[in-house]
C-alpha cells in the first residue's frame, strides 16, 4: 500500500473570510495564497455559494476555510469538549512561539501556555470562529520517539481493555530517556 506523503490541506468553516484572513496572517504569519469562489459544490453539483480560502505553511501544505453565507449559522460540536478538536501548527523554536503569544495577548486574545507536553511545548487560543488552535515547538528526541513508538501498540491494547490511562504514563515517566 502506498504511504500518505503528507498533508495537502485541512479545511474548516469560518463566518467571515476577510476576518479569518486578517487573523491568520496577522497572528500566525501564514501566507494567504489562494481564494476560490463558486456557487456550486464541485464534487456534488449542489447549490451552495462559497469562498474557499487557503493559507500556505512553510512546508507547502495549507490551512483552508470555507465561508458559506447561505448555510445555517455554524456551530461547534456541543458533545465534544472545546479542548479536544484543535489544529496544531508547528513553529521552529521557543522564540517564534513567544512572539505569536505576545501578538495575541497584545490584542487581548487569551492564551494558555506554554504547556510542556514532554514531546513539545504548546500555546493554545481560539480563532475568531471558536476553533481551538495550538502552536507548538517540537521537543521530541530520537530516544523519546523510539520509546513512544515501541509503547504505542501496548498502550492502545491496554486502553482498549480498560478505557483508562495506565497508572504510570510512559511518555512522562521514561520518555525523556
Amino acid at each position: 500500500m502506498a504511504r500518505v506523503q503528507g498533508l495537502h490541506h485541512v479545511a474548516y468553516r469560518c463566518r467571515d473570510a476577510k476576518t479569518t484572513t486578517d487573523f491568520y496572517t496577522k497572528y500566525l504569519g501564514l501566507e494567504f495564497t489562494i481564494a476560490v469562489a463558486e456557487n456550486r459544490v464541485p464534487s456534488t453539483g449542489e447549490w451552495s455559494p462559497h469562498i474557499h480560502i487557503f493559507f500556505e505553511m512553510g512546508d507547502g501544505s495549507f490551512v483552508a476555510f470555507f465561508e458559506l453565507p447561505e448555510s445555517p449559522d455554524m456551530g461547534l460540536d456541543p458533545a465534544t469538549p472545546s479542548w479536544v478538536q484543535h489544529l496544531a501548527l508547528k513553529v521552529p523554536d521557543m522564540a517564534a512561539l513567544g512572539a505569536i503569544r505576545d501578538r495575541l495577548e497584545a490584542d487581548g486574545i487569551e492564551v494558555v501556555g506554554p504547556t510542556d507536553h514532554t514531546i513539545c511545548q504548546s500555546i493554545y487560543f481560539f480563532d475568531p470562529d471558536g476553533h481551538r488552535m495550538e502552536v507548538t515547538v517540537d521537543t521530541l528526541t530520537p530516544e523519546m520517539a523510539d520509546s513512544l513508538r515501541a509503547r504505542a501498540r501496548p498502550l492502545l491494547e491496554e486502553w482498549d481493555r480498560t478505557r483508562r490511562a495506565p497508572e504510570v504514563d510512559p511518555m512522562h515517566a521514561n520518555a525523556r530517556g
